[in-house]
């Protein structure tokens, strides 16, 4: 069975009205030569394939085309009677081209060239036996004037089709951004619900969790006071200490999270807090053999903001991306004004976040280190924010992740 479908897909409407109007003109001349039914064909032809070839919709390929169309539809009136031609409509199909695909100049140039081929037929005239009347002189000036005039107005509504696709264009590039910025804001908003139920939560049970940590602790020191010749009971009350410790400084971090934080905004240079993380992560990670770049804009101004915060944020993003990077390794921490603040990068090279992790990367409790707690990047995220600023992040496992501060009022 044929299946005409994809034919029918082939077929266009535009093609049919094209084929029908060059038959029509084939047949219903009276002596159509076989060299004019060429020259029809060849225009129709071309019609019909010049918007399937991608080159004749480039500048140079459309004055070709149109140049084309000229050169044939002259050899047309030439052979069907020169200036009294019934056949001089076919200069339409240059102009036309020239009017919708160029602007005011090509319009203009090409119209006049169409009218000078069409006047130039008077110069294979034999003017001595050829008499015009006053009336062939207006029917011929007519024929002038109507074909500028096609061209202008063709030109005109083409330009304002333009204008009209542009702002539509325009409008949809509007709607696709206020889109995103919808489902960015969307996506604060749950991020924010999930922060302020997870915070009430933390701060209930770290309060909870002060009180019997206290008292473990106590009894720990009394323990290993009371047994001071058993070397294992000491052993073991020193292990209930350390683990005491480490549970309360857990119970901090999660009340640091769960409080809201209150700005102390002074006018800082954000460099010099950037240094002090800097200096703050290598006295504290020394192990860590790591180079960091410092790539400061000069036109960076002091701005307000809470240096003490700002610089936790700075100190876990360099953290985090010292422990990605792998030893003799090199970080970049980059800042460079932005639209109404400043933008400040921090760049690695290391193992890389998972397509699939980095929604959830600056959600509370969500790590993928094996001792990490997972609240550093969901503090960063929540100092940021109030700050009015946002955190974006790009990663591409294996190569590394750049991690973007943006704030407001650089």
């Amino acid at each position: 069975m044929i299946h005409l479908r994809p034919l029918f897909r082939l077929i266009r409407t535009q093609d049919i009205a094209w084929v029908l109007l060059f038959s029509a003109m084939a047949v219903v001349a009276p002596r159509r030569a076989p060299a004019e039914i060429l020259l029809l064909a060849t225009l129709g032809i071309f019609q019909i394939a010049e918007p399937r070839v991608e080159w004749l919709a480039t500048r140079r390929g459309i004055i070709f085309s149109i140049l084309l169309k000229l050169g044939l539809g002259y050899l047309l009136m030439y052979s069907t009677g020169g200036l009294e031609s019934p056949d001089y409509l076919i200069l339409l199909l240059p102009i036309v081209t020239a009017a919708t695909s160029l602007g005011v100049l090509g319009t203009s140039l090409f119209t006049l060239l169409a009218c000078a081929s069409y006047v130039s037929l008077a110069l294979n005239v034999d003017w001595s036996r050829f008499y015009m009347s006053d009336q062939e002189v207006r029917q011929f000036s007519l024929r002038l004037m109507f074909l500028a005039l096609v061209g202008y107005l063709t030109h005109t509504l083409a330009e304002q089709n333009r204008i009209e696709a542009r702002r539509y264009q325009a409008a949809a590039e509007k709607l696709a951004e206020a889109n995103r910025n919808l489902q960015e804001a969307e996506a604060a908003v749950r991020r924010s619900e999930r922060l302020a139920a997870l915070g009430q939560l933390t701060a209930g049970l770290a309060h909870e969790l002060r009180n019997p940590m206290g008292t473990i602790r106590a009894s720990a020191e009394v323990l290993s006071g009371r047994l001071p010749d058993d070397p294992v009971a000491i052993e073991m009350a020193g292990y209930i200490r350390e683990e005491v410790d480490r549970t309360n400084s857990l119970i901090t971090r999660f009340l640091e999270f769960s409080r809201p934080f209150h700005l102390r905004l002074n006018p800082c240079d954000i460099t010099e807090v950037i240094d002090k993380a800097i200096t703050q992560l290598e006295r504290h990670s020394p192990r860590h053999q790591v180079t960091i770049y410092r790539n400061y804009s000069p036109d960076v101004r002091p701005f307000p903001l809470d240096a003490e915060l700002i610089e936790r944020v700075m100190y876990n993003l360099l953290l985090n991306a010292v422990e990605a990077t792998p030893e003799e390794g090199a970080i970049t921490v980059k800042t460079r004004p932005f639209e109404a603040g400043v933008e400040v990068t921090v760049i690695d090279r290391g193992s890389g976040i998972d397509v699939k992790e980095i929604e959830n990367i600056f959600n509370p409790f969500f790590t993928t280190k094996p001792a990490g707690v997972g609240l550093g990047l969901a503090i960063v995220s929540k100092i940021v924010d109030e700050h009015g600023g946002k955190v974006a992040v790009e990663s591409e496992t294996g190569k590394g992740s750049v991690f973007r501060v943006y704030l407001p009022g650089g």
